[in-house]
């Protein structure tokens, strides 16, 4: 068994950041692994903690947990997700590790979403010592393919989830064992700081409602595959929301000569090993022989970059589905010879928009529940526009619609999905695309003239799938993708004049399929304390989702943290106007300690832009210590 111990890493500027150590018990230098989130490593993340072990234990990493800038047990200030100084400080940690007497010299990185993104771009600045990463469900462009913006409309059932949570995770303390009282500062001082200037990061995210430098700046899209060069793995799920981070991303490194390797399997936003849907794999397996052959340089054969894909088959969909059909494929990027089948939709055909058609696909980035799978699409697809036909291609890749489309008013969107038809008629969710018309030239938004005809293109997200023999290819158009993305701001009707569909098809490489270790043999999703509920209110015309989960556990130093999430959205399906509201509870305890943060978000969303209320307050035991009230209109 190796060893395990808090330290504190001083940046360039002097502000602390908390770390843990896990080192292995070796008589030679190792090297060491680093993950880099603000999601509280002592608290409310330290379950993570038995990976590091194992990593440690069973492959002798050390391997290193930080809490980034302002959040957890680390000094400084929390502004924003991905700020720049948080690669000068990721920078400083990764010089610091190589050059401890337990460390050979050689790091890497990893994590999971934030520590994906956060990998990508640290490796984009080319610390020397930085020598191979995995990036798992992250993303290479902000704006287009995170969880705030998509197709330029904003993403409305995020809202209550991660976009408003970061709120009072934020302003919680340090942890006290965890706090060294720099300067005579205790951690209730510390604390009391954090709420003096902290400030919630949805508010940042709403005003910049454009893509453009905010967003570029954490995106390695934009910044240009060429940045990185240390090898890098790309681990992706068709049910996660940063599936497109994909395809690009290994063919743009690639092109610049960086060894790459993509992964990309069924999953949702969750571990590989006890994900939904399965099949499960082993994930540590894999990324501890990505690490071996480029930290410790044990492999013999030369590397041969590849595409290692899960082709998904016709299978039942279920919101909680526990196994996938499908068949894993492997190959090079682009592939050679790649073939292409072209469809075209007849027109025109109209219709009037209905806000509330999406809910059967309900969230772009299934996770943990109550964020679960896309269900059957037959009932958004019976108020959609469809074109049918006979097909059982293996597509692999992003797919294309061209569009000639026209609306009533100045104002509306575009919903396209594909699907898979059953004999039965269920309708399963192949691959979905968005877009706000007024984008439809680019960044900079321009009011549809009424009756106007104008071409559009969309791309799909990415995808690998094979319909069964028998089944039908649907392709649906509908004026909503809610609550996904917010509705247009009014009642409009949308006319498509014609258009075609372009599938990308998947050439055999010759390749032999990846075999891989098991993972569990069900998922760990218990919907045991969640609610996840559609409501039609028949009377005052309106849907309302509404969501619940409650985790309760035990955490280190003698701790407990409890979690509670509330969240709704609605919309008015005669005005079209629509709103989300949530509340967030944390209680944490130590011994002696009771820490209480609850914090509430309501955002109405109009013609004219966002009007946005959110209320934090802290409770130090049975003492109120805190209350912040944020008001703000956001003009769209």
């Amino acid at each position: 068994m190796g060893s395990e111990r808090s330290v504190r890493i001083a940046m360039t500027d002097g502000v602390e950041l908390a770390a843990t150590l896990f080192l292995p018990n070796t008589p030679e230098p190792q090297p060491c692994l680093l993950e880099a989130l603000p999601y509280r490593k002592d608290d409310l993340t330290s379950s993570y903690a038995e990976g590091y072990r194992v990593l440690r234990d069973e492959h002798s990493y050390a391997v290193c947990r930080v809490d980034l800038r302002g959040t957890g047990s680390s000094a400084g200030d929390a502004t924003d997700e991905y700020p720049l100084v948080e690669r000068s400080d990721l920078g400083t940690v990764i010089a610091w590790l190589a050059e401890q007497e337990w460390c050979d010299g050689n790091v890497g990185m990893f994590g999971t979403s934030y520590s994906g993104f956060n990998a990508l771009q640290i490796a984009a600045e080319r610390p020397p010592a930085l020598k191979a990463i995995v990036a798992i469900y992250a993303s290479d462009d902000r704006w287009n393919d995170d969880v705030h913006w998509r197709g330029n409309a904003l993403r409305l059932v995020d809202l209550v989830d991660y976009c408003h949570y970061m709120t009072p995770m934020c302003v919680l303390p340090p942890v006290p064992a965890e706090w060294p009282t720099p300067n005579g500062q205790s951690w209730r001082d510390e604390w009391q700081r954090r709420w003096e200037t902290n400030a919630p990061w949805l508010l940042t995210w709403l005003r910049e409602n454009r893509d453009g430098p905010y967003w570029h700046a954490g995106s390695l899209r934009r910044l240009g595959y060429d940045r990185v060069q240390c090898p890098t793995m790309i681990v992706a799920g068709w049910a996660d929301g940063y599936r497109n981070n994909t395809f690009r991303t290994v063919e743009g490194l690639g092109a610049a000569g960086t060894p790459w390797r993509l992964l990309a399997g069924p999953w949702a936003h969750a571990d590989p090993a006890t994900a939904i849907p399965g099949p499960r794999i082993d994930l540590d397996h894999e990324m501890v022989a990505w690490w071996d052959r480029w930290l410790r340089g044990t492999a013999s054969e030369e590397w041969t970059d590849r595409a290692d894909v899960f082709v998904r088959t016709s299978t039942v969909p279920e919101p909680d589905l526990e196994e996938q059909g499908g068949h894993w494929v492997s190959g090079p990027w682009p592939p050679v010879d790649p073939g292409v089948a072209t469809y075209d939709l007849a027109g025109p055909h109209s219709l009037d928009v209905e806000p509330d058609v999406g809910t059967s696909a309900w969230i772009d980035c299934a996770g943990h529940l109550p964020w679960g799978l896309s269900g059957d699409q037959r009932d958004d697809d019976a108020h959609s526009l469809t074109w049918e036909w006979d097909a059982q291609p293996t597509l692999v890749g992003q797919p294309q619609v061209r569009l000639r489309v026209s609306a009533s008013a100045p104002a509306a969107s575009l919903s396209v999905k594909l699907c898979d038809v059953f004999p039965d008629g269920t309708s399963a969710l192949v691959t979905r695309g968005s877009l706000d018309l007024a984008f439809r030239g680019g960044s900079t938004p321009e009011p549809l003239v009424p009756g106007e005809e104008y071409d559009v293109t969309l791309l799909l997200d990415a995808c690998a799938y094979r319909p069964d023999p028998g089944h039908r290819l649907r392709l649906s158009v509908a004026g909503s993708d809610w609550p996904n993305t917010i509705a247009p701001p009014a009642p409009v009707s949308l006319t498509v004049h014609g258009g075609s569909v372009e599938l990308p098809l998947w050439n055999d490489s010759g390749v032999e399929p990846p075999s891989f270790r098991s993972g569990a043999d069900s998922s760990s999703e218990d919907p045991a304390d969640v609610t996840w509920s559609v409501t039609r209110d028949v009377l005052r015309r309106t849907t309302t989702c509404t969501v619940r989960s409650v985790a309760s556990y035990d955490t280190p130093h003698e701790g407990t943290a409890l979690e509670e999430y509330r969240g709704e959205v609605g919309v008015d399906r005669r005005t079209f106007a629509q709103w989300a509201t949530a509340e967030t509870t944390f209680r944490l305890t130590w011994p002696g300690v009771e820490v209480l943060v609850l914090s509430t978000l309501r955002v109405d969303i109009g013609p004219d832009g966002y009007e946005v209320a959110i209320e934090t307050d802290a409770f130090d035991g049975a003492k109120q210590v805190g209350r912040r009230r944020w008001r703000e209109t956001v003009g769209r």
